[in-house]
């Protein structure tokens, strides 16, 4: 059985699949474009479908689903966008040596393990083979149980190394329930009765917490 990248898009592994990108605010306004005509282009031509999370985070996620090849082809337009942003960044700079496209993927910690091998074996197997770089965060994301997988390096790089990973993702699905990653909104911490300042609840549950900082019932309206 041949199981070489020319195989990835051929056979059994053209399925729909999920993946999950961390951006900031400025990488989305890059991928949305002028009136949203980027991400439109992308939609388009690549036939995956991109969703990016609402609100005022300095962090956004953007989900990418389709077929395999549609994920690739999504990917290899984000790669490139961020790489001719380097590019247009770099004519007024001083700077000399060109940094690498930098995308975040969240993947569930539970596929991470897949991810990285025994001993480090498939993540150095990914990294050589692609000539990408990769990392595994070592820690979840808060409250959530996914990690930020980071890979950097050129737009060809990134592709390979997108499309080995999905292998891996697809040989190994999540184990459990996964706890999706949201980013927090850029606000001011909420200070509930009692001037408790709970800034880590933002997301979380807040009427609970009310209760838990006010114990007096609250006077009915």
């Amino acid at each position: 059985m041949n199981t070489k990248d020319t195989k990835v898009t051929e056979g059994g592994l053209n399925v729909t699949l999920t993946i999950r990108l961390l951006m900031h605010g400025k990488e989305v306004g890059s991928i949305i474009g002028k009136k949203g005509e980027t991400v439109k282009k992308m939609r388009e031509e690549s036939g995956a479908r991109i969703n990016i999370s609402e609100g005022s985070c300095p962090e956004r996620i953007v989900t990418i689903t389709g077929p395999t090849d549609a994920i690739f082809k999504a990917f290899s337009m984000i790669a490139l966008k961020f790489e001719e942003d380097i590019n247009t960044s770099m004519t007024n700079s001083t700077v000399t040596s060109k940094p690498p496209v930098t995308l975040r993927l969240v993947v569930p910690a539970s596929q991470c393990g897949s991810l990285i091998g025994k001993g480090g074996s498939k993540i150095k197997e990914i990294r050589e083979s692609t000539g990408a770089q990769v990392q595994v965060a070592g820690d979840m994301l808060p409250n959530s149980t996914e990690r930020a997988v980071t890979i950097s390096g050129t737009p060809d790089a990134i592709i390979q190394c997108v499309k080995q990973i999905c292998v891996v993702m697809l040989e190994s699905p999540p184990k459990g329930a996964t706890i999706p990653y949201r980013p927090k909104p850029a606000s001011a911490p909420i200070i509930f009765a009692g001037g408790q300042v709970r800034a880590d609840t933002i997301l979380a549950s807040a009427g609970n917490h009310t209760v838990l900082a006010q114990p007096q019932p609250a006077p009915k309206a």
